[in-house]
Order: structure tokens, then C-alpha cells, then sequence
């Protein structure tokens, strides 16, 4: 598998920073990466490092030259990265350039090389072919310019072999912290996959306390055999519930089919729960098997339970009981193996107190009871929310996020809607929204953005928000500090150069927070 290298990171360690330094200031040569494809790395596209001598400089503010060089970059460190050793090279415009090679497990990663300077023993061959290079790039103007060719560093062998020392040193460092990163992201990869399954079951998403309690429950309950009876507003999630039900359970290889109790007559409930024959009513021309007999060995779930009327309510209570039921004219007792899970979003206690709910009937069908939360009181799941309907609904806009004000206003609303309102709002702002910019309040639906005046919530001051906001991280960075130290075993000199930060500045934060090495052993 191809290493993947962040070669912005590398130039951010200090260490790294240094010696580039310390090469500069001793031989006036600059240090550069490339990677396995001889590409210049590290750099904004079609910019260099800034050159330490005028002819350098020169040559590379110059179109020709820096397409020139360009090519004569990619060519050599092409060549010295399938190298093992450190390689010396002398590129076209008549300079010469150290290359050590990046390996790891025998994968070339790319080069780190100095260049900008010549040799000592070669020093008068090369002063020509840098006079040529540079007619060529600059015509009659290239004179301008020799008068600087005395001036360009010249490394003996000696030198050479320093600088050779130097850049293993750079190259040593930059394989480390590829080793670590590595790690880190497979840490972070597992911690992410473990987070993913927590926050999203089965399609539900959410961190609340509330959702947490919820999938505890689903998981306890899944594989049982028990009714179900899942309460919870419109727009919350009844069916994905339900789905998560069958999917988690032994039954998941089996059928889930769903019926919305709601949405049928008597007559034709009837017949789409147990089926008829052909002929039993106008219309009936041929045998029709109901979803109690085609979800057999699986599970049915029966939305808005609660719109059954008290006939059909007699009926269910038979199937539940005996597993048993009769096709509509028919006269043939069937019997179905179903796990029935049920939901609604209407009170059935009160409807039982004003005899429009069985009360036999509700508790055959509340054994486990499932309540899912309304988001009004799952506020702390809406970013997580945004950010997925944001991924779910990318093919109509290119916008990646919601301005913080508009994230506040989706916070303070109240979502009598739910889930469900919230995913039409976050579909709409994708196709509204202008795709170089994020998502702002004057995009939403007017009462959404206005709800805030209605409203006498009492809302967070700013100071309260950012004082959480400083408790979490200040949390966070002490978790992160304490990890450090103990992976690098309390020498605090490795984990200030492992996170680039000044060591005294690691020592002040190590006294801030108390981290103490004989409380946390």
C-alpha cells in the first residue's frame, strides 16, 4: 500500500526548520523535499524555496528558467530516490546537489536534497556550464549575472560529507515522524470506527445521553422474541428503530415488511394484514397473501398503531396471542411466526381511559417499551445531524458547512418536526446555497430564522458558550498531554519536539493542569 506523506508537516518541525537553517547560514545551500514521483514538495504549486545566491534566485524568477529547472528537479531526484545511498548529482544549469533518499520497508517516499553549490575539485568546469545555462535562459542579459559565479558556495569533501551528516539527520527525523503518524492515524482510525458505531446505530445518529440509552436498549432487546412498542413524535425515527430491531436480530436474514396502520380503511387493513381470496370483494381477483403471512420467520412492523379501530383491534389481538389468523373469505386458520413490532405517536393510555385503545391489546403490545426522544431535547445531536444530511444531500451543492450563526439559529429552534424537518431544512439550504461559501441565516425558512424572537427559551449567553467551550478543550489538551507523557515515558524534551512546541512551554501547561508522574503511575 502506498505511504501517504503530509510534506507541509514536515516543514513545521522544528527540528527540521533548524537545520535548513543551519545549512543556509554555514554553506548558503537550501534544502528541499521531493517526493517518489520527483515532484518539489512543501511548497505552494509553482513556487520554490526562496535560493540563497542571486544566479539561483535569478533562474528561478525567470519563466524559462524555473520551467527548466523544474523539469531538471523532477528528472534527477527521479533517479536518486531509487537510490539507497546519499548520491551526489550535477543538474543542468551546471550546479550540484546532494541527494538521501526517504525509504521505508524498501517503498521509496522521495528525497530530501541541498543544492545551490559546487564542488571544490570540479569548481572551474562547473563555472562554465553555469555561464552556458545562463546564456541560454538570459540571452546577452546572463552577463549581469557572472560577475555573482565567484561568489557561489564551493564544498569540499569534507564539507560535503558534514552536509551529507546534516541531511541524514533531516532524513532520520522525517521517517520517524512518518512512523508516528502512521500510528496516530491508525489510533485515530480505530477510535473514529468505534465512535461511528456508537454515534450511528443502524442509521441512527446520535451522542445524547438520550440516544445512548436508546441504543443500550435496542442491543439488550434485539434478539429477544418480545413485542415491541416503540413511542415517539412524527419525524423521530419509529421505522429506523424498527429496522435497527430486525437488522441486529437472528431474524435479520428474514423479511422486515412494514404496514402504516393509518393510511388504510377497515377493510382494506384487513386485507392487507391477513390477506384474502379471490372473489371475497369487489375486486378481488385473485388470492393475496397479507404481510402476516409474508413476513413469516421475520418481522412486521405496524405504524400508527394507535388509528386501529376497535374492531381491528380485536383481530390483532388474536394474531398476537395465538398466532393465528383467517385470510379475508376464507374460512382456513393460518398460522405465522412474526416478531411484531409496533409504534405510535399518540398517547394510548389516554386513548384507553376514553375507550378508543384496548387496554388487552396495549399490553400485549407494550412488553419492552422504546421511547425516542424528540430533538427539541437532543439538542447536542443536531451538529452531528447537519453534518450528515450536509454529506447525504453534497450532490446538490458543493458548500461544506453551516456559517456558526447559522448552526445557532438550527440550535435554538425547536423542531416540532424533528429529524425529519430538519433533514427537508438542510436539503433546501444544499440547493440554495451558493457552493463557494458557507450556508448562512439568510437561507433558511423564515420560521426557523425568526423563531428566535418568538421564543422566551432562555437562551446561553455568549460568555456561558465560550466558557463550555474553554472547558471542553482545556479537557482535551490535558488528556492529550497526559497520553503523551506517558507514551514517551515522562521526558518531556521528546514530547515537546514530537508536538513542535517550546519545551518551557510544555512544562507550563504540565504545572497548569497538574500532571504528575506519581499520581498517574
Amino acid at each position: 500500500m502506498s505511504q501517504q506523506v503530509n510534506w507541509q508537516d514536515f516543514d513545521k518541525l522544528i527540528l527540521i526548520r533548524k537545520l535548513r537553517d543551519l545549512v543556509g547560514e554555514w554553506w548558503k545551500v537550501q534544502m528541499h523535499f521531493t517526493d517518489n514521483k520527483g515532484l518539489l514538495r512543501g511548497v505552494p504549486s509553482g513556487k520554490f524555496f526562496n535560493p540563497l545566491n542571486p544566479i539561483s534566485q535569478a533562474i528561478v524568477e525567470s519563466d524559462r528558467g524555473f520551467s527548466l529547472t523544474m523539469k531538471d528537479v523532477e528528472k534527477t531526484t527521479l533517479e536518486a530516490s531509487l537510490s539507497k545511498k546519499p548520491k551526489v548529482v550535477r543538474n543542468a544549469s551546471g550546479f550540484s546537489a546532494l541527494f538521501v533518499p526517504l525509504r521505508v520497508k524498501g517503498q521509496s517516499l522521495g528525497c530530501v536534497f541541498a543544492d545551490g553549490f559546487i564542488l571544490e575539485q570540479s569548481a572551474g568546469d562547473q563555472k562554465n556550464q553555469i555561464r552556458s545555462f545562463l546564456t541560454k535562459v538570459f540571452g546577452i542579459k546572463a552577463e549581469d549575472l557572472f560577475g555573482h559565479i565567484k561568489d557561489l558556495p564551493q564544498l569540499s569533501e569534507k564539507d560535503l560529507h558534514y552536509l551529507c551528516e546534516l541531511i541524514k539527520i533531516v532524513a532520520s527525523e522525517m521517517l520517524n515522524t512518518q512512523a508516528n503518524l502512521s500510528k496516530v492515524k491508525k489510533t485515530v482510525a480505530i477510535l473514529t470506527q468505534e465512535l461511528e458505531n456508537r454515534y450511528h446505530f443502524s442509521k441512527m445518529i446520535g451522542k445524547s445521553s438520550k440516544m445512548q440509552k436508546l441504543y443500550s436498549m435496542v442491543e439488550k432487546v434485539c434478539d429477544s422474541e418480545a413485542t415491541v412498542l416503540i413511542r415517539g413524535e412524527n419525524g423521530t425515527g419509529k421505522e429506523l428503530v424498527s429496522r435497527a430491531l430486525h437488522y441486529n436480530s437472528c431474524r435479520k436474514k428474514a423479511k422486515l415488511l412494514v404496514v402504516n396502520c393509518g393510511a388504510f380503511n377497515d377493510n382494506l387493513l384487513e386485507s392487507e394484514l391477513f390477506g384474502h381470496v379471490k372473489g371475497s370483494f369487489t375486486g378481488a381477483n385473485k388470492n393475496k397473501k397479507g404481510v402476516f403471512e409474508a413476513a413469516n420467520g421475520g418481522t412486521l412492523f405496524l405504524d400508527e398503531i394507535g388509528d386501529t379501530s376497535m374492531q381491528m383491534q380485536v383481530k390483532l389481538l388474536r394474531v398476537l396471542q395465538e398466532g393465528t389468523f383467517t385470510p379475508v373469505g376464507s374460512t382456513e386458520i393460518k398460522h405465522t411466526n412474526v416478531r411484531v413490532v409496533a409504534a405510535t405517536n399518540r398517547n394510548l393510555e389516554e386513548m384507553i381511559q376514553n375507550n378508543q385503545f384496548r387496554q388487552d391489546l396495549y399490553y400485549r403490545l407494550n412488553v419492552i417499551l422504546l421511547e425516542i426522544p424528540p430533538l427539541r431535547e437532543r439538542t447536542e445531536d443536531i451538529p452531528m445531524l447537519v453534518e450528515h444530511f450536509l454529506k447525504k444531500h453534497k450532490h446538490k451543492t458543493s458548500a461544506q458547512q453551516l456559517s456558526q450563526s447559522c448552526l445557532e439559529k438550527l440550535l435554538d429552534y425547536n423542531w416540532p418536526g424533528n429529524v425529519r424537518e430538519l433533514e427537508n431544512e438542510m436539503e433546501r439550504l444544499c440547493v440554495l446555497s451558493d457552493n463557494a461559501k458557507p450556508i448562512e441565516p439568510s437561507l433558511l425558512s423564515t420560521r426557523i430564522r425568526d423563531f428566535q424572537s418568538q421564543s422566551n427559551t432562555i437562551k446561553l449567553t455568549s460568555t456561558k458558550k465560550k466558557s463550555n467551550f474553554t472547558t471542553h478543550f482545556q479537557k482535551a489538551e490535558k488528556q492529550l498531554l497526559l497520553t503523551g507523557l506517558q507514551e514517551t515515558q515522562w521526558n518531556t524534551s521528546r514530547l515537546a519536539k514530537y508536538l513542535a512546541i517550546d519545551h518551557k512551554q510544555l512544562l507550563n501547561k504540565i504545572t497548569k493542569y497538574g500532571l504528575d508522574k506519581r499520581k498517574a503511575s
